[in-house]
């Protein structure tokens, strides 16, 4: 099927030629062309370019997007959509003064969507992920990773990365597995680290690899959950089965996981509330991306990314929403977008390179999704009419996507 959009008011993230990524002063530029026209054929973008310049074809359908702006959909680099029930009663509890870590060591946190998860059928969990799924597509997601890591058993770890590859199958979006069994010890291996650790070693990462589950493996390196030692076995093990080190870090403390994430060539670090030099430092010169997640220091009342120091030192920046039910419950990379800019200072440009190209870099996808390239998907968010792109994170409460184009299918 061939899609003609005309009359573009403005064309975002435009790239003549592929880029893998945006580092530091190279964020705030985000290439466009104004009055533009885009042509889509199939699942790909075949042309673009000034009204000027418009062919003259005939396609399946044209859209006419007057006075709306385009852009490549959004690439969300991490997110553990794949979970049960919810942990509202949580949220409630923050309010009253207890914090992540009290409620986690009563039982609450991960632990209790283990309970849950592992409580529900393969069936029931991938009916409440898909309707996940829909919604952020709907807002503009055309890319997204999902991690296990509520199931904390090896059939349960199993159960959550089937649910994922049914998803990736029944959705045309493109979603990347995660194996992310170090996510928290189970209450029976409280006081046996090693033995859990032995478990997802000789256990959990021979069968997802067998079964091809995952694409990357992930560690949640964070003081009361798996230290640097710890967390070096899991991705030692990962690595011997062909999985690619990704990596939590420095939600809370800095304890050496970003030097860990680089020593092993992680494609991410994700989280980073807590920076100090040397994690910055080390950072420069190396292919991994640092990616954060404002959403979910809205939430908990945490610092943010402290993305101008990071900018300014000459490095990549990616945005990911983390959706899930503790943390963040809202895949709503729009939301994302807006925070980035009002609470991290990134400036529009910034916060959409980040959310887009260096999102779908910190996927290993940057060579189909990312920006508007020809032979890249056809991942395309149209909005609504609107005086510029920078009314998406100025009106930060308000629904401004009107369509969203995946893999050439108007889904939205």
């Amino acid at each position: 099927m061939q899609i003609l959009i005309i009359n573009i008011k403005e064309l975002l993230q435009v790239r003549e030629t592929n880029v893998d990524k945006v580092s530091g002063a190279e964020m705030a530029t985000l290439p466009s062309i104004k009055n533009a026209y885009l042509v889509i054929e199939d699942n790909l973008i075949k042309d673009f370019g000034s009204m000027e310049d418009c062919p003259q074809i005939n396609p399946e359908k044209i859209i006419d997007a007057y006075e709306k702006i385009v852009l490549p959909t959004w690439c969300d680099s991490h997110t553990h959509i794949v979970y049960a029930g919810n942990r509202e009663q949580e949220f409630v509890d923050r309010i009253n003064g207890l914090s992540y870590e009290e409620i986690a060591n009563r039982g609450g946190g991960i632990l209790n969507s283990a309970k849950k998860l592992q409580a529900s059928s393969e069936d029931d969990l991938y009916e409440q992920s898909k309707t996940r799924l829909e919604e952020v597509m709907q807002m503009g997601t055309g890319a997204v990773e999902i991690k296990s890591g509520y199931g904390l058993t090896v059939d349960d770890e199993i159960k959550m990365l089937r649910v994922i590859k049914r998803l990736k199958k029944d959705y045309p979006i493109a979603i990347k597995a995660t194996f992310l069994g170090a996510h928290a010890f189970p209450l029976e291996f409280k006081n046996n680290h090693q033995g859990y650790i032995d478990l997802m070693i000789n256990e959990m990462i021979p069968r997802i690899a067998d079964e091809k589950l995952a694409e990357y493996i992930d560690v949640f390196c964070e003081s009361g959950y798996f230290s640097i030692a710890e967390s070096e076995q899991i991705l030692e093990a990962g690595l011997k089965y062909g999985l690619i080190p990704k990596i939590h870090v420095n939600q809370f403390n800095a304890i050496g996981g970003v030097a860990l994430g680089v020593k092993y060539q992680a494609l991410s670090v994700d989280h980073l509330e807590v920076m100090n030099p040397e994690d910055i430092e080390v950072l420069k010169n190396s292919q991994t991306m640092p990616v954060a997640l404002p959403s979910c220091s809205y939430f908990l009342s945490i610092p943010y990314t402290p993305a101008r120091e990071m900018i300014k030192a000459g490095l990549p920046l990616a945005l990911a929403t983390d959706f899930n039910p503790g943390s963040t419950p809202s895949g709503n990379m729009n939301f994302v977008v807006a925070t980035a800019c009002i609470k991290m200072k990134m400036t529009p440009e910034e916060a959409i390179n980040a959310a887009t190209i260096n999102g779908a870099y910190a996927m290993g996808i940057s060579k189909t999704h990312g920006s508007i390239t020809i032979g890249k998907k056809a991942n395309i968010i149209i909005t609504k009419p609107i005086p510029s792109f920078y009314q998406l994170p100025y009106a930060f409460g308000s629904n401004l996507i009107e369509q969203v184009i995946i893999e050439g299918k108007l889904i939205a």
